[in-house]
């Protein structure tokens, strides 16, 4: 049956039983161990954006 004879109740019943079986399977080969990242964020200040311009061009004057 193709999908442009197939109403799309099939579809979605099929789809759906497709990632059942998928989401079922379990992945036994990862790794357990927690994994430690060193490094810094940044957060946006909510400056205005010619304050970001004004940023931008001592930026790139350095």
């Amino acid at each position: 049956m193709s999908i442009a004879t197939m109403s799309m109740g099939a579809y979605d019943e099929d789809e759906h039983e497709r990632r059942e079986k998928q989401a079922s399977r379990v992945d036994a080969d990862f790794d357990d161990e927690r994994t430690i990242y060193h490094g810094e964020v940044e957060y946006d200040s909510g400056d205005s954006a010619e304050e970001l311009l004004d940023k931008f061009e001592q930026i790139k004057s350095n």
